[in-house]
């Protein structure tokens, strides 16, 4: 009876290894579709403060804190703007030193832990930025979404959409750039954002179900005035974009878009999401699937090998192949499948989310020179 009972004990073993492997799977493919606001995206190190001075501040050296550009530094109560890396300053060799532009509240002491953010700025226009807006409501499928509106005296709007990790505030970026354009400006909150309602079953679908939100604002848009549109998205806003662009019943009204980082392969985005919970390389497979299942993105690619859903207005694609959640290879490769209407703008050194932030004057000559001939 010994080899009969070792073996059933070696099969009871593997089942409850087995068993136990799908359940992480599963918990981490639900955690990969809850990446929650200022939650940190996987190239999102913690770092430290270690010292600040008079328009400076030194923090751990690692490749994040050494990237080009401005930043938002986030922490416990705390959210600064730093600049780029000084040149000349002295310093520990495991240490950076970067400009540091401001500290919009809190305090930043030796020791307080820190991320760097895309966002630089918190609050509403008007509070952030001295840019008068109006909160607007605007009726969506589940209910009403909370959006800044920023008038402008032209009749093309450019419609805002964060992607993910990020609230209506990362948009505030650029407003300055398109406030100057005269473009009126609607920064949307959609479905899983604070104040705006809860997606029916409490995860996000990477922009396959949020885009009626979107949808919804450009029905608001055009009711209001607008007579054409351009989607400007981020992340999965972008992926918003792509899908507004292609089953809107007003697509007709939009006339371009930018798309900031977009998630084009959503395996590979839930993949890297899922691995930011540490869960053994093996088993992301199984994570993938389990949230590929939860929120219906089994099957096919967004654009795959037909062209019917590929863009039919002028596009401008802005990424960089740093991005370790987005791979840039699936934006490279849109590009060159409509090159006639498709923008590629590269941008290195940068993650996910960040182009801007890496290079903005670049940044902002690539978009005002899409952007004059649609407005």
């Amino acid at each position: 009876m010994r080899p009969v009972t070792a073996t059933a004990a070696a099969v009871t073993t593997l089942i409850g290894i087995g068993a136990a492997a799908i359940a992480a799977g599963r918990y981490a493919g639900d955690a990969a579709l809850r990446t929650t606001t200022g939650r940190p995206l996987p190239g999102d190190p913690r770092l430290t403060v270690h010292a600040t001075a008079a328009g400076q501040i030194t923090l751990t050296r690692s490749l994040a804190s050494r990237r080009p550009g401005t930043y938002g530094l986030e922490g416990p109560d705390v959210h600064a703007v730093v600049g780029p890396a000084l040149d000349g300053v002295q310093h520990p060799a495991d240490t950076v030193v970067r400009r540091l532009e401001s500290i919009d509240h809190g305090t930043l002491e030796p020791g307080t832990k820190v991320r760097l953010t895309p966002q630089l700025h918190t609050g509403d226009p008007t509070s952030a930025l001295g840019i008068e807006h109006l909160d607007v409501s605007v009726p969506g499928e589940l209910g009403p979404l909370p959006a800044w509106y920023v008038p402008g005296p032209r009749e093309t709007w450019v419609i805002a959409v964060h992607g993910l990790g990020a609230t209506r505030e990362h948009p505030l970026n650029l407003l300055p750039f398109l406030h100057g354009l005269r473009m009126p400006v609607l920064g949307l909150g959609y479905r899983g954002d604070p104040d705006a309602p809860r997606s029916p079953d409490g995860t996000g679908h990477l922009g396959y179900t949020e885009w009626r939100d979107l949808d919804a604002a450009l029905r608001f848009a055009v009711r209001n005035g607008a007579n054409q549109v351009v989607l400007l998205g981020w992340s999965t806003g972008a992926t918003m974009a792509l899908h507004a662009a292609a089953n809107s019943a007003l697509r007709g009204r939009i006339n371009g878009l930018v798309l900031d980082s977009p998630v084009l392969d959503r395996g590979a985005t839930l993949r890297a999401l899922a691995a930011t919970h540490h869960l053994p390389a093996p088993l992301l497979p199984l994570a993938v699937k389990a949230a590929q299942s939860k929120a219906g993105l089994l099957g096919d690619q967004p654009f795959p090998a037909g062209d019917t859903q590929l863009p039919e207005v002028p596009t401008l694609i802005i990424h960089g192949p740093d991005d370790t959640v987005a791979p840039w290879r699936s934006s490279r490769d849109l590009a060159a499948r409509r090159p006639e209407l498709i923008q590629l703008h590269t941008v290195r050194n940068a993650p996910h989310a960040a182009m801007w932030n890496a290079d903005p004057a670049r940044y902002e000559e690539a978009l005002r020179r899409f952007l004059t001939p649609l407005m």
